[in-house]
């Protein structure tokens, strides 16, 4: 064998091998998501960019704060690259907490509305819940009805059921009044809202509903995603009971009516960055935004998509545009505000 064809073969030889690494590469392109969402509720748009992209996506989900918990425990070692959670202020926890960075993307800075994602863009909105009053057909006149802040009249007493304060949806709908308000006038709001409670604060968004569709309130204040869940539920006594409830948009002659998001942070521990920012835009395409509108009953956050069926019967409403950084910026005085105000 001449140097020539020596030198050939091991051309070929590394020309192969290096195509190897190539492929090993595209194979092992991956994003390792931490969800606080169902996996019912987000899976199927990840298997949809794993098929569009070849890029597999690693999905673990638990409860929101435990989540954020094993994100600090783990610190740079974690082998997260996403946290996908819910709410504004649960968003702002992990990015006080330190375990999110800022992620730069042109495509999402110019899809998803400046409102809906971090002043320093350390998460973005991926869909929109709505938080407006939820009234009993045939108790309540809905001409009667005009804003949160109407809720503490005298007019209510014993007549609304709301979860504890303990719960963040509140918490940020709090937030959000002190943002508006200035936090004087609303802790005076909150205590006579408090004074207007038809029972202690107990269970979640969909126990308000049905304790007013059994008669324990006329008023509800819930999310509108466990609204349509329960609409559309196979579970024939939770349908019945949100049938007897109708949704009333507040504030709509101000601010509109309080909303949140559930949404993506890129961890600070990411070692699949690109892969992780590329997975959050797919997320906020058209056909994604779609997906969530329909399967999840939330509201897109991308201008322009179609609501499912159900969201569609509400009608149209105003969204408040605050920031909803400020949700999160405000958490801590929200908080003490209600505990002042006896709001267990």
């Amino acid at each position: 064998m001449n140097f020539k064809t020596k030198s050939r073969n091991a051309l070929v030889v590394s020309a192969v091998v290096a195509l190897g690494f190539a492929a090993s590469a595209v194979q092992a392109a991956e994003v390792n998501v931490y969800s606080a969402r169902k996996e019912a509720l987000i899976k199927p748009l990840l298997d949809k960019f794993t098929e569009q992209t070849g890029v597999a996506v690693n999905l673990v989900t638990g409860k929101a704060d435990a989540l954020l918990k094993r994100l600090t425990s783990e610190g740079a070692n974690s082998p997260a690259d996403l946290l996908i959670t819910t709410d504004a202020g649960r968003l702002h926890r992990a990015k006080e907490a330190g375990v999110t960075q800022p992620m730069t993307s042109e495509a999402l800075s110019a899809s998803v509305p400046a409102q809906y994602r971090d002043t320093e863009n350390h998460w973005v909105g991926l869909s929109l819940r709505a938080r407006p009053i939820m009234y009993v057909k045939g108790k309540v006149n809905p001409s009667e009805l005009s804003t949160y802040e109407d809720l503490a009249d005298p007019k209510w007493k014993g007549r609304v059921c709301i979860r504890s304060s303990g719960n963040i949806y509140n918490q940020s709908l709090v937030a959000s009044l002190i943002a508006t308000n200035g936090a004087q006038a609303v802790e005076k709001w909150a205590k006579d809202f408090v004074g207007n409670f038809a029972r202690p604060p107990k269970g979640g968004d969909r126990d308000q509903i049905k304790g007013a569709a059994a008669g324990q309130c006329d008023i509800a204040i819930a999310n509108t995603y466990y609204f349509a869940g329960m609409l559309t539920s196979k579970d024939e006594a939770q349908k019945a009971a949100a049938q007897k409830v109708a949704v009333f948009w507040p504030n709509q002659n101000g601010r509109g009516a309080h909303v949140n998001v559930s949404g993506a942070a890129l961890t600070k521990s990411s070692k699949n960055t690109k892969e992780a920012v590329s997975l959050v835009e797919f997320l906020v395409k058209a056909d994604s935004q779609k997906w969530y509108a329909e399967v999840n009953g939330e509201y897109p956050v991308l201008e322009g998509v179609g609501v499912s069926s159900t969201l569609a019967e509400w009608g149209t409403f105003k969204a408040d545009t605050l920031n909803l950084s400020k949700l999160g910026e405000l958490n801590g005085e929200a908080l003490m505000l209600m505990d002042r105000a006896g709001w267990k």
